[in-house]
Order: C-alpha cells, then sequence, then structure tokens
C-alpha cells in the first residue's frame, strides 16, 4: 500500500490547496486516476455514496464545474440536489449564513459552494456540520481544478515535480492560479507567472514563483504552458489598452509556443475567449493541447473529493 493511501486525505473539507501536505494531494490524485478507468468503461457507476447526500450551491453561474461535480456525485451513488441560487432565498435577501444554517437543518453530507466572495466559502464551512469543498471562492481558491490540472500533467508526464510551468495571463483576478501556484510548488514543480503589471498581483513574487511580463521571454524551455481566461466581468476600469494589443503581447500563438518545449503541453481551464488569449490552432492541436482532457479528469478528481471526504464523516458505515 502506498504512503498517500495509508495517510489518506485527513480533513473535513476541501477549501483550498494552500496547507495541504504533498501526501494529501498525492493521495487524491491517486484515487482520481482510479476514477478515469471507471469512467472510461461501459459502468460507470459506483455505490459508495449510496445515502450520502450532495448539495451543490453556486452564487456565480458556472457550467462545466457545476456539471462536473453533479456528474461525480451521480456516479458515486448519492442523491444530488443542484440550488438554483437565483430562485432561492438568497435573491430574497437571505444572508450566507442563514442560507447555510437552513441547508445544515436538511442534514446533506456534503456541500459543494462556488461564491463570489474570497472567504465566504472558509466561513460557511464553519456554520455547518457536513463536509464541504470550494468549487471557487473569489480570487482566493479553485482546489480542484488545481488537482485536475496536475493529474492532467501527472498522468501525460508521470511527474509533478521539475516540470517548469508557465501561468500565463489573467493572474490577478484567478483563483485557478493561486490554486496551481501552491500546489505545483507543493510537489517540487518550477512556476513561472507571465502577464502585464496590471494584472500581476502585488508580492505575487512571494509565492515563490519567477514573475515575467514579457511572454517570449517567460515561455522558453518551459514545459507547460497553461493560459488563463481574461476575466473581463471582475475588472472595473481599464486593465489593458485593447483586446487586440492583449493577443498581440499575450495571446498563445504558434510564434510565442515555439519558444517553449517542442513538445511542452498547452493547458487552459476554461471558458476559452479564442483570439483574445489563445489562438485556435494552438488550442485545437490534437498533438499538445490537453484541454479536453482537463475536462475528463475534472468529473475524476471530483468523484475522489467526494469519495475521500464523505470516508471521514462519521457513520460511514451507512453508505456501503
Amino acid at each position: 500500500m502506498s504512503d498517500s493511501a495509508t495517510l489518506g486525505y485527513p480533513h473535513r473539507h476541501l477549501l483550498g490547496i494552500e496547507g495541504l501536505l504533498p501526501p494529501a494531494i498525492t493521495h487524491l490524485l491517486d484515487l482520481a486516476d482510479g476514477y478515469v478507468d471507471l469512467n472510461r468503461g461501459i459502468d460507470k457507476k459506483k455505490s459508495s455514496l449510496r445515502g450520502r447526500t450532495q448539495v451543490n450551491l453556486f452564487f456565480e453561474s458556472s457550467t462545466r464545474t457545476s456539471t462536473s461535480f453533479e456528474l461525480a456525485g451521480k456516479r458515486l451513488g448519492a442523491d444530488v440536489i443542484n440550488m438554483a441560487v437565483a430562485r432561492s432565498s438568497v435573491s430574497k435577501g437571505e444572508t450566507l449564513l442563514d442560507t447555510a444554517m437552513t441547508l445544515n437543518a436538511m442534514h446533506p453530507d456534503v456541500l459543494v459552494v462556488r461564491h463570489q466572495d474570497s472567504g465566504a466559502v472558509h466561513l460557511l464551512s464553519q456554520k455547518v456540520g457536513c463536509a464541504v469543498i470550494n468549487a471557487g471562492d473569489g480570487a482566493h481558491e479553485h482546489p480542484t481544478q488545481a488537482l485536475l490540472d496536475a493529474l492532467t500533467i501527472r498522468r501525460r508526464r508521470g511527474r509533478l515535480d521539475g516540470q517548469v510551468v508557465a501561468i500565463c495571463g489573467d493572474i490577478l483576478h484567478s483563483r485557478v492560479a493561486r490554486s496551481n501556484i501552491h500546489l505545483l510548488n507543493t510537489m517540487g514543480a518550477q512556476v513561472r507567472v507571465i502577464g502585464p503589471p496590471t494584472l500581476m498581483p502585488r508580492n505575487i513574487d512571494e509565492l515563490g514563483v519567477e514573475v515575467h511580463h514579457d511572454m517570449r521571454k517567460g515561455l522558453r524551455n518551459v514545459d507547460i504552458v497553461m493560459m488563463l481566461r481574461l476575466q473581463m466581468e471582475r475588472m472595473q476600469g481599464a486593465y489593458v489598452p485593447s483586446l487586440r494589443e492583449y493577443f498581440h503581447l499575450y495571446g498563445l500563438d504558434q510564434e510565442k509556443l515555439a519558444l517553449a518545449k517542442p513538445d511542452a503541453l498547452i493547458m487552459h481551464p476554461g471558458p476559452m475567449n479564442r483570439g483574445v488569449e489563445i489562438d485556435s490552432t494552438v488550442a485545437d492541436d490534437i498533438n499538445r493541447s490537453v484541454i479536453r482532457e482537463q475536462v475528463e479528469m475534472g468529473v475524476a478528481v471530483r468523484m475522489a473529493c467526494l469519495d475521500a471526504l464523505t470516508r471521514n464523516l462519521p457513520n460511514i458505515g451507512a453508505a456501503s
């Protein structure tokens, strides 16, 4: 039995990658690896969460993440409830904590939460009796996205340590970037962040990354190019002169990609803005782009997270 299997995932919640130790991350990735095989088979169902209730509570719109969590829960046999916040009591003025206490009274086993404010999911986790998974909070963290990115890289390259990863674009507003920085540094990869000064958080270098504002220099000899969406909806004012100039300087095209290693992988968490942060010929490169594979890994990773957290819940004997 591997060390990760022996140690398992020793936490009640999954609120972020920061603070997780390598064995816990490896345990989740190992579990997810097994679920990839299950998902590619004919019978995709398991009963490990039978009797468990999973509530997906998304305060921000989402397609791939919410669908991925719903599919993950159903494949493990959970009763999955998707709360439409726009039609809930939240739209009538109910506070986040009142919503949490209301849901808590219904005895869910897992609450999957996305919220527009950083720290909101952590606050909610302190008020409920069930396990909580952060599906993205403000510009803070998106832990399952970082895990699925790591699983994609590990399955392609066989390892995470020693990989040189360039995270490019709107670092300032990206919870994906933060979770990936924490995970990749923890697992021994080298991380570069590339973007214009206006989209780079102050003191980002304190997270242990190499900072570049010239994409052509930052991409030299990297193993992985991870593009980020330009999050216009979070911008108050002009952060870039124009989308055309942004693409010229920071959009990934064949010319810039040629500076990375010849077999460098191309990643994007989606949804993509083609012609803004990435060119279609690069995004659709069947030899180097793993963007669709990331989506597939997302379901497996979320199954692993649900599995790991529910193993830590009381009355585990009730679920088999």
